[in-house]
This record gives C-alpha cells, sequence and structure tokens, in this order.
C-alpha cells in the first residue's frame, strides 16, 4: 500500500478538500548508462538547455512521519528519492535493473547468491565513504520489524553477508530470491552513524543528490544541493523546498499563481484542464501505477461469510469510479496486476464484472448485514469519491455502509496494525514490481500477515511458490502468478477496482523531473529555466 495520493481527484461535489521482463544478470558500470536511464524516465520534458541554480519549490499533501520513512507511505517517498540511493533502479516500463550504487553484478545460476560490485567515489552527506559494510547494515536494518519496512522478508531471507572487499559484497540466500531485484531497487542505502536520528526525523543522511536541512512540522521540509555527489556537475538546483499544503485547491492557486513550481494534489479533473493552459505541463507517472481497493477483514462476523463479500465484488460499479474519480486515467480490474506485470491475466479480470442480479441472489442466501463501516483517508479526495460511490453501489443491494474519514497517519497505523473494523478504501503499490513481492511483503496482501487477518495455508503455500523462483519472468512464473489470482479470487480478502495512473501537474518552468516505480522524486537532471 501506499498513501501517497500522487495526484488524488474526483468529483468536485465529491471532494472535502477539493481544495520481468527479464532481469540483467550482469550490469553494466558506466555513468553514462546511468545518466542515459535518467533521460529516458523524464516526464513531459522537452529539450530546453540546462541551467545550474534556483530554488523547487514543490507541493505535497502530508507531511513527513519520521518513524515511516522505511514504509513508502505519506510524504517519505519525495524524501527518499531526494536524500537516498538505492544499489539499483529499474527504468518506467520494465523490470531490468539498471546500475546505481552497484557497478555491475552476478547472479549466481542457482539463484541462491549475488554478487555486487559497488561504486568507490561515493561519499555520506557526512562526508564518509560508501562501503559494503553499508549495504550490509540497510539491508539488516530494512529486515528490522521496528521500521516496518513492506519488503522486509525478502531482506530477512539474506542469510550471509561477505563484506571482505569495501568495494564489493555478496549476498547469500537462504532460498532462490524471484524478487532479489525488487528489494535491491527499493532498500535505500541507510548511514549507520546517524540512524538513531533517523526515526525521530533530526537527522536524514543519504549519498543522495540533496541533503536535509531543515523540517518545520506541518510545513516545511528544506534539501540543499550535495557538492559532493557522485554524479560529475549535478544535481543543477541549489536547493528544494517540501510546503505542505492538504487542501488540493490551495496547492492549485499556488502552481498558478508561481509560488510553487510541481503540486502532488491537483485533482485529476484540474490536471485535464492544466494539461490545455498555456504555462503548465501535466503526465501520468508511468510504471508507477496504484490500484484502488476495498479492503475487508475477514474476522468481522458478517464479512467472513465469502457470499457477503463475493455480493460486494459484483456490486462495484468500477467502471465508473475509473471514469469519474479518475477522469479515465487508469482501467478497471479484479486482481491486482497491471496490464505490464507479468502476471496481468485479461479473461481472470472479468471474475467479479458489476452484476447487481448475481449480488442479490447471493444475499437473498444469507441474513441482513448490520451496517458496515467503510474506512477511508480523509486526507485523499480520490479515496473519499471512490467510498461514496461503493457506498451508493451497496446500497442498491441492501448493504448499509458507514463511511468512516480518518486522518492519514491514524489510517496507515490501521493498515499496518490490521486495525479496520470492518471495509477500508485506499491504494496499494508494489503490482508494477515482481508480481511476488505483492503477496510476501505488501500490509493488504502479505500472506503470513495481512491488513485484512485472512489466513490461508493454500495463499502461502501460492505466495511462497512464486517467491521461491529463480526468475520472475518465464512459463513457470506465469503458472504460479496465475495461482496467486485464483487465490486472491477465490478468497476476496481484497476487492480490487482499477489501475490508477497518478498525475503530474507542474509550471513549464521545471524541466527533468523523473521519479521511481515507488513514485519517489528523482530531481538530479532536474533544472528551473
Amino acid at each position: 500500500m501506499s498513501s501517497t495520493p500522487g495526484a488524488p481527484i474526483g468529483r468536485r461535489n465529491f471532494l472535502r478538500n477539493t481544495g520481468i521482463a527479464a532481469f540483467a544478470i550482469l550490469g553494466t558500470g558506466a555513468l553514462a548508462a546511468c545518466t542515459s536511464a535518467v533521460n529516458q524516465q523524464r516526464g513531459g520534458d522537452d529539450n530546453a538547455a540546462p541551467v545550474r541554480g534556483g530554488t523547487l519549490r514543490y507541493g505535497v499533501l502530508l507531511d513527513l512521519v519520521p518513524a515511516n520513512i522505511l514504509t513508502n507511505t505519506g510524504t517519505t517517498p519525495y524524501v527518499v528519492g531526494l536524500v537516498f540511493e538505492s544499489l539499483v533502479r529499474y527504468p518506467h516500463d520494465k523490470l531490468e535493473p539498471q546500475p546505481l550504487l552497484a557497478k555491475k553484478w552476478t547472479l549466481a545460476p542457482e539463484g541462491t547468491s549475488i554478487t555486487l560490485e559497488l561504486r568507490d567515489d561515493v561519499k555520506f552527506h557526512s562526508g564518509r565513504p560508501f562501503t559494503a559494510a553499508d549495504v550490509e547494515f540497510s539491508l539488516r536494518t530494512y529486515a528490522d520489524a521496528k521500521w516496518s519496512a513492506q519488503l522486509k522478508s525478502t531482506a530477512a531471507a539474506i542469510t550471509g553477508f561477505d563484506t571482505s572487499d569495501p568495494h564489493k559484497i555478496v549476498l547469500t540466500f537462504a532460498h532462490p530470491l524471484g524478487n532479489i531485484f525488487d528489494l535491491l531497487d527499493t532498500v535505500p542505502i541507510l548511514d549507520r552513524e546517524s540512524i538513531d536520528q533517523l526515526g525521530t526525523g533530526e537527522k536524514i543522511v543519504g549519498t543522495g543528490p540533496f541533503r536535509f536541512v531543515q523540517r518545520v512540522p506541518n510545513s516545511q521540509i528544506v534539501f540543499e544541493r550535495n557538492p559532493a555527489y557522485w554524479v560529475p556537475e549535478r544535481p543543477y538546483l541549489d536547493r528544494v523546498e517540501l510546503s505542505v499544503i492538504p487542501d488540493s485547491q490551495a496547492q492549485l492557486n499556488a502552481l498558478k499563481s508561481g509560488q510553487l513550481h510541481y503540486a502532488d494534489g491537483i485533482t485529476y479533473r484540474d490536471v485535464e484542464n492544466l494539461g490545455k493552459t498555456d504555462g503548465f505541463r501535466t503526465f501520468p507517472f508511468e510504471g508507477a501505477e496504484l490500484q484502488v481497493y476495498v479492503g475487508v477483514n475477514v474476522q468481522d462476523p458478517a464479512l467472513s461469510e465469502l457470499r457477503l463479500r463475493q455480493a460486494i465484488a459484483y456490486a462495484i460499479d468500477r467502471e465508473r469510479i475509473v471514469s469519474e474519480v479518475f477522469r479515465g486515467a487508469g482501467y478497471a480490474v479484479n486482481v491486482p496486476w497491471p496490464k505490464n506485470s507479468p502476471a496481468f491475466d485479461a479473461a481472470r479480470n472479468t471474475r467479479y464484472a458489476r452484476d447487481l442480479s448475481k449480488a442479490k441472489q447471493l444475499l437473498a442466501q444469507l441474513p441482513k448485514p448490520p451496517k458496515i463501516p467503510l474506512t477511508y483517508s480523509s486526507t485523499t479526495g480520490t479515496h473519499e469519491a471512490s467510498a461514496q460511490i461503493v457506498q451508493a453501489d451497496l446500497a442498491e443491494i441492501g448493504i448499509e455502509v458507514e463511511l468512516v474519514p480518518t486522518d492519514n497517519a491514524t489510517f496507515v497505523r490501521q493498515l499496518i496494525g490490521a486495525q479496520f473494523p470492518g471495509l477500508w478504501l485506499t491504494d496499494h503499490s508494489w503490482a508494477q514490481f515482481v508480481p511476488s513481492t505483492l503477496t510476501v511483503s505488501a500490509y493488504p496482501f502479505n500472506a503470513r500477515k495481512n491488513a485484512s487477518r485472512y489466513e490461508s495455508p493454500a495463499y502461502v503455500a501460492a505466495a511462497d511458490g512464486a517467491w521461491k523462483l529463480k526468475q520472475g519472468t518465464g512459463s513457470e512464473a506465469t503458472r504460479a502468478y496465475q495461482e496467486l489470482s485464483d487465490q486472491l479470487l477465490e478468497s476476496l480478502f481484497l476487492i480490487e477496482i482499477g489501475v490508477r495512473f497518478p498525475q503530474g501537474a507542474q509550471t513549464r518552468k521545471l524541466h527533468g523531473f523523473d521519479w521511481t516505480k515507488r513514485r519517489e522524486s528523482v530531481l538530479t537532471e532536474a533544472f528551473l529555466a
């Protein structure tokens, strides 16, 4: 799951806030490879000549919660993208890792170890050199349950660390990890000297293009250019200021008036209009899709009945939500995979096409359910708009739903702690990665511990079977993913609605804006002109 709204949108009358493909076994280590990958990913960019200096003013809906820095929720993707770096980075359009802090790598034929050669010209913002010991520390920290990182089970499956060479590390696995590059793309390289202050937000130290300077809670987070960054002459910008503006209309006004260069909270409808307006540029976050879904607490006495969950799945008007809330920037699904995933299967996505007759037939077999609470984050307009449509859809078949708007910090705690009393609605991420990552990692889907409190030996076996493959693609992987999809469709502890593309909105003064598959802001090549 990600609570990062990207660009939460809905109809204005709904808005309270208005306002793998194959894995590379051997990577190439040249700087040119890294920078060319960045250039290919620029969102909506043009051929403007780079200009050095300036302050990028960036509007965000949510403040940083420092303790959640490894969870990919809230504002953490923006902060992580500016301050930290990972060992490899996926391009937008495929799951083929590109070099970053690792220059090249060799995956053992049996899939139980990997050797990574590291850059020897990288320093932390403190001036300390980056070495293999930092990779070990970061992976071990990421596996620590106290940080609630979503891929911690994959990090915990690394059983051996050979750091005898400071610029090379050999990782040994408990079993083959078909999603190992997901982990290496995701884990930020952390500074062991300041780790105790990371969770409090006092110090945020990485190797990335920008250094953390200051945080004013619920107001602003400031970063300055890293003068010792390992990419020569980068970044171009001198400073980045994240301003916390929790109202979408206020963000729109600030963007239009020139107070912001980029805004993360503009509604989909306003993104449409800005795209037709001189002086602004809009674009979809390709390769960083989100999926909106309804989660179910299957331990609730009424919702423990599968037929009730099936009735809900048949009743939801997915096409209406995609069309009205997301302005068509997405598509309806029944299983949690975007079209570019090796797990995508068009036939399985028709299993629960809207059918009120079937929904009513199922409910006729059951006692009338009590009023069911539906929790959503009140910070995100798309969640409110989608929840209202779901409420209306279920009312059509005789299920009464009580909407429970909740502040984002509380919502994330409930998600991680499996504390929702009935239904909830939000987005999830990770489906754009290797499919097994979703079902062994993400809070809603984790086969061993999930937000729905769903338990199933068959689901655990299917999740493990996909995870422990040597490769994330191929016929064996496809069969494993089909089994995962069938488990999800048959259990319905999560009810998918649709894939959506977050939208970017910026002034045309900003160039070179980029992102990772987790929507982390990458501003190495960004400039103002």
